[in-house]
């Protein structure tokens, strides 16, 4: 089977998963399983692979999404701990206060919130901070939960610029430059991005207003009576748990487990548990019945985000992974495949986009990736866009006499703006699982507003220079 037709297969596969997801046909760990397998299927029938590479490459999906899975589980359990006792009925007391009956304040404190706790480069970390502290505020003041995950997505994607987060070291890489130079280069539309997203916040403010939200009026009721009822009932379900008297412990904890993420020493998901050991020993003593009755009550949350990251690990598996002449996965981390080695999916699948871009495109080919690197960002993980898709755009590039830094600066701007509206992003489930939304839903409200502002970012770079016209 020809790299081609693989490459048109996966395409085909994404495409058929984001048609399942957006018609609600069955959840997105079914549909990240069942069509992923189907390609592996035909690739063993067709025989460029056997059924002992199969398994190696889920395998090594596994290994990439499983921390990931590890955190969410003990997120979920140490911030539904912090909810039974009652931390967050405080902090949303101190913020109403503070924003009032604010919308626009909700959400500029919301984007400002994203890009401080973003710093780390830490996808994942930031969600875990963002989504828990607003997502009980956007609910009382009826605001959209979609509307939560896109401020945020937006200000955590002109923050992922830093030269310590993946898609600036990745690119740096490829380039054979340091990652503190590429960023030299991209900071003029860095800080323009910071007060676009801060912008953007604004003008959600503005549409939740236009909807009703913050206010008392009929509509802020109808949209918030079932889940007013709702909170009524599982307040009345969990009063005995909470723990007023432990709030400054409490706090000093969850302050205690953000640094230990933002020190990024431990893996991730280490300071959640040691932050749930310690949450459920103080507030609830040393008794395994309680013990259990709490971890019961957030069970459900985090069994079916968890089934999604196992999903996404066969998807992740099967798309990204080459095989070596050795019968071993080569990481989408190497630049040039060995001697011999049968290339990813998504290097096929990329290989056929460079192909087919007319070639009177290719003088301007740093706009051509820039503009269609959101979509792309739908069908490839960082690692295969930066270390697959990159060096072919860069060779492409050179034919036509374009330097390779606009190429990648086109990239890195571009696809940072939509790394967390994509399902081949770990962190991206880990958020819409947080804010109790859909992938399909996230995409849905996300997707152009995250295609303007990347294109917008880009022109910036036009305007300094950076990307030749």
């Amino acid at each position: 089977m020809s790299d081609v037709v693989v490459g048109i297969l996966g395409l085909l596969t994404i495409v058929a998963i984001v048609v399942t997801l957006f018609k609600s046909k069955t959840q997105p760990a079914i549909a990240f399983i069942v069509w992923p397998a189907i390609l592996g299927i035909i690739l063993v029938i067709a025989g460029r692979h056997s059924f002992d590479d199969l398994a190696a490459m889920i395998k090594a999906g596994f290994n990439s999404t499983g921390p990931t899975a590890a955190l969410f589980v003990f997120s979920v359990l140490y911030f539904g701990i912090m909810t039974d006792a009652g931390m967050f009925d405080v902090i949303i007391g101190k913020l109403m206060k503070l924003v009032g009956d604010n919308v626009i304040g909700v959400c500029l404190m919301t984007a400002v919130v994203a890009l401080i706790g973003h710093l780390d480069g830490g996808g994942a970390s930031t969600f875990c901070i963002v989504i828990p502290a607003f997502l009980p505020v956007f609910k009382k003041m009826h605001m959209r939960k979609t509307t939560l995950l896109r401020i945020a997505v937006l200000a955590m994607g002109v923050l992922n610029l830093m030269p310590w987060a993946g898609p600036t070291m990745r690119a740096a890489s490829v380039l054979g430059i340091e990652a503190g130079e590429l960023w030299g280069k991209i900071l003029p539309i860095q800080i323009f991005g910071i007060i676009l997203a801060l912008a953007h916040a604004v003008l959600c403010g503005l549409q939740e207003k236009k909807r009703g939200a913050g206010l008392a009026g009929k509509l802020a009721r109808e949209e918030g009576d079932v889940a007013l009822e709702e909170g009524e009932q599982v307040a009345a379900n969990t009063s005995d748990l909470a723990r007023p008297k432990l709030f400054i412990f409490n706090i000093i904890l969850t302050l205690a487990v953000i640094a230990m993420l933002i020190w990024d020493v431990f893996p991730s998901y280490v300071p959640f548990m040691l932050g749930v050991a310690i949450a459920l020993f103080v507030n609830y003593g040393f008794t395994a019945k309680m013990h259990k009755k709490i971890i019961n009550l957030h069970a459900g949350p985090a069994l079916m985000m968890c089934s999604t990251l196992m999903g996404a690990a066969v998807l992740m598996g099967i798309l990204t992974s080459s095989m070596g002449a050795d019968g071993k996965v080569v990481s989408a981390k190497v630049l040039e495949l060995p001697e011999g080695a049968l290339p990813s999916v998504v290097r096929c699948l990329a290989n056929i986009v460079a192909d087919i871009l007319p070639n009177f495109l290719g003088q301007n080919l740093p706009l051509v990736i820039g503009i269609l690197s959101v979509p792309l960002a739908l069908a490839f993980d960082t690692d295969s866009y930066f270390y697959g898709m990159l060096p072919v755009m860069i060779a492409i590039g050179q034919s036509f006499g374009v330097e390779a830094l606009p190429i990648a600066i086109a990239m890195v701007v571009c696809r940072n703006c939509a790394t967390f509206i994509s399902p081949m992003v770990p962190a991206t489930l880990l958020g819409t699982g947080l804010a109790e939304v859909d992938i399909k839903d996230h995409i849905k409200a996300s997707f152009m507003y995250v295609w303007v502002f990347s294109i917008v970012c880009m022109l910036v770079g036009v305007i300094f220079g950076l990307i030749p016209i």
